[in-house]
């Protein structure tokens, strides 16, 4: 009766954060306004963004990347005010900026047109892919078809698979070290043999993953995205009304740092929490 009942109470306290309404956040710019709803499977991300908007923080930002048939991306504070080119961060300065955990959520959450994700640092610096505190990107992208498609989850399989093994290897670190120390490199060749096989084992039990749904191989042949940026980083919300505006600000002219002629301004207030 108890075990019953725990799983009732279970059940709906999950319907009920699953029902939580979505917050609205207007977008406020110089060519005009983007209404957009902000995913509560991302809640960090959600309450990250609605917290600077009502702290006034996004105020006379600008829209600071613009590259057509791509994404719009804006957030960064070195931005105010800011009538040159955005120097770029020193190797100190991107260790000093907020980051927050990926709560990356494909293939659920994809990179549709319309779309609102956070940028971050390239994996080489950022392995764990965390997203930076501020700024962010509305995806415009182009039709993607099915050969496009078909290639990029094949990429992203394998990548499934070289992030399986990296881990078991990692894991096992200090056995490789103890077996280089005793130079057999036949065992160690065996291991790494096993961790391939095990690797492509765990790959194949979890290729859904990788995969795209019938309904977004649709979405991105008749409407677009970047499907290229799936399960790299995080979408947290998608544009609700607006998309002409975010299309008259991806046809601005920029220079060759695709940073707008004439700035794209930008405020961003909460409609609905």
């Amino acid at each position: 009766m108890k075990k019953l009942l725990y799983i009732t109470i279970l059940l709906i306290s999950t319907t009920m954060c699953s029902s939580k309404k979505e917050p609205i956040v207007l977008i406020q710019t110089n060519y005009g306004n983007i209404k957009v709803k902000l995913y509560n499977e991302t809640p960090r991300h959600r309450d990250n963004f609605l917290k600077k908007a009502e702290e006034g923080f996004f105020k006379d930002l600008t829209f600071h990347r613009v590259i057509k048939d791509f994404m719009i991306q804006g957030g960064d504070p070195k931005s105010k005010n800011e009538t040159d080119s955005i120097s770029a961060d020193s190797p100190e300065e991107k260790r000093m900026r907020d980051t927050i955990p990926a709560e990356i959520r494909f293939p659920q959450l994809y990179h549709k047109r319309g779309s609102l994700a956070a940028a971050r640092w390239g994996d080489a610096e950022n392995p764990t892919r965390a997203s930076d505190a501020s700024q962010f990107y509305i995806v415009t992208g182009e039709l993607r078809f099915d050969e496009k498609l078909d290639e990029i989850e094949k990429k992203r399989f394998e990548n499934l698979k070289q992030d399986i093994y990296n881990k078991l290897q990692s894991a096992n670190m200090d056995t490789i070290k103890a077996l280089y120390k005793e130079g057999n490199r036949i065992a160690i060749t065996e291991l790494r043999e096993q961790w391939r096989s095990e690797a492509e084992i765990e790959a194949n039990e979890r290729k859904t993953e990788t995969l795209y749904t019938e309904e977004q191989r649709e979405f991105y042949k008749t409407r677009g995205g970047t499907p290229h940026l799936d399960g790299a980083y995080t979408v947290f919300g998608e544009v609700i009304e607006g998309m002409d505006v975010v299309d008259k600000i991806q046809n601005v002219k920029t220079n060759e740092k695709d940073k707008p002629l004439s700035p794209v301004i930008m405020n961003i207030v909460v409609l609905e929490k």
